[in-house]
């Protein structure tokens, strides 16, 4: 005699609509994701491992991560750590890699190189950041450059030279 087995149906992951295998709940918001983190090559900077891009690039992950309390979409805590960089916070809630996007994200202004003028989108990278002063990949900082960034920086804020 065969006794009837129910089988579980687990549903597509959420973001690509994928039905591969490993297939798990996210930790932070409880929604079907795919991929194996374990399968990710370091330094590959590849993105296609569902599982790794709602964790590393999504506000609710980060919300949930921080122990914050409430909705991820609400958040004071989450807006405010993001509070140098807007721009990074408005992407954090509106990528791809969200099952809910921030509904009416904040404007922010765009971060541009301080020595050509390129605009740079953060979350593309190819910058490199300094006391708050920007510099797109063309346009490196030199020795001298970098001590006085340094040296502008601690006035600015009281520190030390």
């Amino acid at each position: 005699m065969i006794k009837n087995k129910t089988i579980t149906k687990i549903p597509p992951c959420g973001l690509c609509g994928k039905s591969r295998k490993p297939r798990q709940k996210t930790e932070c918001c409880g929604n079907w994701v795919c991929g194996n983190e374990n399968e990710y090559v370091m330094f590959s900077y590849s993105r296609n491992i569902c599982s790794r891009n709602h964790r590393r690039f999504t506000l609710c992950a980060y919300h949930h991560t921080e122990n914050h309390k409430g909705d991820w979409k609400t958040c004071k805590k989450c807006r405010d750590s993001f509070e140098h960089e807007l721009e990074m916070y408005v992407w954090y809630g509106t990528n791809e890699y969200n099952f809910k996007k921030l509904s009416n994200p904040p404007t922010f202004k765009p971060t541009y190189c301080s020595k050509c003028g390129k605009r740079i989108v953060l979350p593309e990278g190819g910058f490199s950041s300094l006391c708050g002063v920007y510099r797109c990949d063309n346009c490196p900082v030199t020795d001298d450059e970098r001590e006085k960034i340094i040296s502008d920086y601690k006035k600015k804020t009281g520190e030390d030279a």
